[in-house]
């Protein structure tokens, strides 16, 4: 018996010792790049892998990256980046939980082949679209504008429609018939049955938009022409200049800066994102 314990808790020993050296190689480049916006320019690649800055500047490398670039505070980047991420994220989820309660809840013509087509689209690389969006926002004048970069999310994503669908498509019907002899219309259904128990979902879409968002760099560099208007991604290429002087620093401290809605943006909700795929997975 005390051969058994001893071998288990060896087992357990090894399996912690790996999952820590495991984790370690996976947090390790956000590591790296934390302990980068406090190094030197001058020393920061003199020992590349090390996590320990041998000329301490994070003052001046913090200062440096809000001071912006091209006469251009990084506040101004932020706020764009914030106002398109909050808008588009909130303009997509709402799209989306309309297009999929018709599709799954309502009955109409050729309802299947609809929903097939949205699920073609997922074949489609996002960057094929841009060209005919650049030439509807180009006709309309909106190119240039923070509207160009929210606009072409308020039609929904096929992902999030899809989600959303599974998880109407898990509700019994039953409960729709029951609020409308209540007296509810099909709006009334939606908010006051429906959305309570499609939470899960709703808040994993809102998650997954906000990131998709958040670091798209494709969409400003082929909308944006001014550099006040630019968003974090884009104007984080700008502190890189191969003709002058590239402000590492100033680069990794404004990364480090750039992360930090994304993460507590997740770690306030990760706990729905864990049930909506774990409830998605249970109803496929």
């Amino acid at each position: 018996m005390m051969g058994m314990n001893a071998k288990r808790k060896l087992k357990s020993i090894r399996f912690h010792i790996g999952a820590c050296a495991l984790g370690f190689l996976m947090i390790y480049p956000l590591l790296w790049l934390l302990a980068s916006s406090f190094k030197s320019n001058e020393t920061m690649f003199l020992d590349t892998y090390s996590l320990i800055p041998k000329v301490w500047a994070g003052g001046k490398n913090y200062a440096s990256g809000f001071a912006g670039v091209g006469g251009v505070k990084f506040s101004t980047f932020f706020f764009n980046s914030l106002v398109v991420t909050v808008v588009g994220t909130l303009g997509c989820v709402v799209t989306s939980l309309f297009a999929a309660y018709a599709l799954s809840r309502i009955k109409f013509r050729f309802s299947a082949f609809w929903f097939g087509c949205v699920m073609m689209t997922m074949m489609i690389p996002p960057q094929v679209m841009v060209v005919p969006q650049y030439i509807i926002l180009k006709k309309i004048g909106l190119i240039d504008t923070r509207t160009a970069l929210v606009l072409p999310w308020f039609f929904g994503g096929a992902f999030f429609i899809f989600l959303m669908v599974q998880f109407f498509r898990g509700i019994p019907r039953e409960l729709d018939e029951a609020a409308e002899i209540d007296g509810c219309g099909r709006v009334g259904i939606l908010f006051r049955i429906l959305i309570p128990v499609v939470k899960p979902a709703i808040v994993t879409s809102s998650i997954f938009a906000f990131y998709w968002i958040w670091q798209d760099f494709f969409q400003p560099l082929i909308f944006m022409n001014s550099a006040k208007r630019f968003t974090i991604p884009l104007a984080l290429n700008m502190y890189l200049d191969p003709n002058s002087y590239n402000n590492y620093g100033g680069l990794f401290a404004m990364s480090v800066i750039s992360l930090l809605p994304v993460i507590v943006f997740f770690i306030i909700f990760q706990r729905y994102l864990v049930d909506g795929i774990a409830m998605d997975g249970i109803k496929g």
